[in-house]
């Protein structure tokens, strides 16, 4: 496995594509990414995404390396102008480029530390004779990450140089780039008064947002490439004595042992192929919070660390409903248990009135609340952590904070999230939240209007009842018996009024703002899929096969029924476009993982038609962000990967079923 190059990508005319990108991350939420060409065509790439302390989060530091050649006759070629690129890889989930310029094969690679806001942007030669003296330019722009193009932190820089040490500086409150060439000796630096270029990020503009702003240089390295000694640029906002002590070999290696011992904790049947691709792709989603140094500083104080999960790159920040849905196929399938156990220890700690938080905002240390789903999936991931791993020790903390939840849930949280007095379902709803998974907003306009009893929320909410009975009654405690009852009323309730008998299958919300929506999407198979599957075992088949015949793609489930009046087949356009079609018809990874679990419930003997339902993605890692998975897709072909280019939900419920279908 330590050698084995999982995705190699080759391209005639890369310059055009600006719809395949790279990924690599640091493990605190910080990032390099771009185009496989070379194009920085968001406000999301560069070689050097740092996580900070808040207020600050992610910051764009290092927006560009722009690389030359001097000839032996004294001329100056661009190796993007000029150089012919032949080919793209990735070896252990790095990525690697290779260039042919005259009679020389250049290659590039880049890594980041784990933990580290640095990043290693490394050139060698390859198969060559003789040396090439190579221009190093980084361009530069301090902006926060989701700030627009042209808006950076401060509008002037600073060099400080102190032999071959490098900084730029912007003010007292902003963080210092640091950079250093490793290598061969006699690098030397050459300021020419910065220079200063407007930069179009294409796929900016073709999202309808600002898509020009300036990026700033103060001057180029220079070093000599020899065929058996490589180059590297170091960039990041580490002290210089970290980034003298992490060498490119060592960082090389290290990274490597890493991720070879990544692969090896997996379970065996998802350690090489497309499991092993996304084993690797998982562990960029797993992160230590580095804005939110209290938590670390409590954790730290009781010999624990603090994990959480990045829902997707580019633009998301840790979210506790995809969290709570990705726990098992990112750590527990990979054998990262002590991970997950600390995702539940971080999560159980910010619990505030019977729910845990939607969101951390990007530069914040406070989480929103603003959700009705998230804490019930909170229940699903303590009892796929409690199979995995019968600790009873936590399950003994956890079970007064989930008994404590359920009780708000009863009596009423936030937000309008109670159980109806009068049937025991879960209603929810209050004026501009967005509280469930599916909802959409477009200005004032509510696209996807759940405002009532959402099918999901109330198989969650059974689904929860009847674990909570099953850790209450284990542990002895008297109520045991009456949240059993409850949740035998919930499911009578929902088998009443959630079907919808005229079309043969469940409604997606009862009692809601406009009546019963019968309109038909994947939702209702939560209510199949789950440990404790709310609906009626009689109508398992008829659900499971219109799900499959209306929605089910060859990259996930579309959120809405061709033939519906809603029904939009592409996810493109500006934002309010863009949010119109994002649950009318876009496709979204994650639910091919409920929906799966639902197949194998109604046909046991059927994994290898199970795992069928998986071949899509294999060829989808050549797509969007290479080696990963993307949030979602048309709905119509070619199935067009959109949004994030990778997606922690759509990495772990397809990581999970691989290894469920393999058993």
């Amino acid at each position: 496995m330590k050698n084995e190059v999982l995705r190699i990508i080759r391209d005639e005319n890369p310059t055009t594509d600006a719809h395949r990108e790279w990924l690599v991350t640091n493990g605190l939420g910080g990032f390099a990414s771009a185009t496989v060409s070379g194009e920085i065509a968001r406000r999301y790439h560069g070689f050097l995404i740092a996580a900070l302390p808040a207020p600050l989060g992610r910051v764009v530091l290092l927006n560009d390396l722009d690389c030359e050649i001097e000839r032996a006759d004294g001329s100056v070629v661009s190796l993007r102008e000029v150089g012919r690129f032949t080919g793209f890889e990735l070896s252990m989930g790095l990525p690697r480029w290779h260039w042919e310029i005259d009679d020389l094969t250049l290659e590039r690679s880049v890594l980041m530390p784990a933990r580290h806001n640095l990043v290693h942007i490394t050139f060698r030669l390859i198969g060559a004779e003789h040396g090439v003296r190579l221009r190093l330019r980084p361009f530069i722009s301090f902006r926060q990450l989701e700030a627009s193009v042209d808006r950076p932190l401060a509008d002037t820089y600073r060099l400080i140089v102190q032999g071959r040490y490098y900084e730029v500086y912007q003010g007292p409150d902003l963080p210092t780039l640091r950079m250093i060439i490793a290598g061969c000796d006699g690098s030397t630096f050459t300021t020419d008064g910065g220079l200063r270029n407007e930069h179009l990020y294409r796929t900016e503009a073709e999202r309808g947002y600002e898509a020009r702003g300036y990026v700033w240089s103060p001057g180029y390295f220079t070093a000599e490439l020899q065929p058996d000694c490589a180059v590297t640029l170091i960039a990041g906002t580490e002290d210089w004595y970290t980034m003298s002590s992490l060498t490119p070999e060592k960082a090389r290696r290290f990274e490597i042992e890493r991720r070879t011992r990544l692969v090896a904790m997996a379970e065996p049947e998802i350690r090489s192929g497309l499991g092993g691709e996304l084993v690797l792709a998982a562990d960029s989603f797993i992160i230590t919070p580095v804005g939110r140094i209290a938590d670390i500083a409590r954790a730290h104080a009781e010999g624990n660390e603090v994990r959480t999960v990045i829902a997707g790159y580019h633009w998301f920040t840790d979210w506790g409903r995809d969290t709570m849905i990705s726990l098992e196929g990112l750590m527990l399938a990979t054998g990262r248990i002590e991970e997950a156990r600390w995702v539940l220890r971080t999560f159980a700690d910010y619990v505030r009135d019977g729910l845990i938080p939607n969101m951390f905002p990007e530069g914040d240390t406070e989480g929103l609340y603003h959700t009705a789903d998230a804490t019930l999936w909170f229940f699903h991931a303590v009892a796929r952590y409690l199979a995995q791993c019968p600790d009873m020790a936590r399950l003994e903390k956890l079970v007064p904070i989930l008994h404590e939840i359920v009780h708000h849930h009863i009596e009423g949280c936030k937000f309008g999230i109670r159980a109806d007095p009068q049937d025991g379902l879960l209603t929810q709803g209050a004026e501009g939240y967005q509280l469930t998974w599916m909802d959409a907003k477009v200005g004032d306009w509510v696209v996807t209007p759940r405002r009532g009893k959402a099918v999901e929320i109330n198989a969650l909410w059974y689904n929860a009842l009847c674990l909570l009975a099953d850790w209450l009654r284990a542990a002895g405690h008297p109520e045991a018996d009456d949240i059993a009852a409850r949740a035998e009323r919930v499911r009578r309730s929902f088998n009443r009024r959630f079907w919808y008998d005229k079309g043969g299958y469940l409604y997606d919300i009862v009692d809601g703002e406009n009546g019963d929506d019968p309109s038909f999407r994947p939702n209702q198979i939560i209510a199949v899929s789950l440990d404790h599957p709310v609906l009626d075992e009689e109508r398992w088949h008829r659900v499971v096969d219109l799900v499959r015949e209306r929605l089910v793609t060859p990259v996930g489930l579309r959120s809405l029924a061709p033939g519906e009046p809603d029904y939009k087949p592409r996810y493109f356009g500006d934002l309010r476009a863009r949010d119109a079609a994002y649950h009318q018809g876009t496709v979204w990874a994650w639910l091919i993982g409920p929906f799966i679990d639902a197949w194998i419930r109604t046909h046991p003997d059927d994994k290898a038609g199970a795992r069928g339902f998986l071949s899509g993605f294999e060829a989808h890692l050549g797509e969007a962000a290479i080696g990963s998975i993307s949030e979602i897709f048309d709905a119509e072909p070619p199935f067009t990967p959109r949004g994030c280019v990778a997606q922690a939900w759509s990495v772990a419920e397809v990581l999970r079923c691989l290894l469920k279908t393999a058993r």
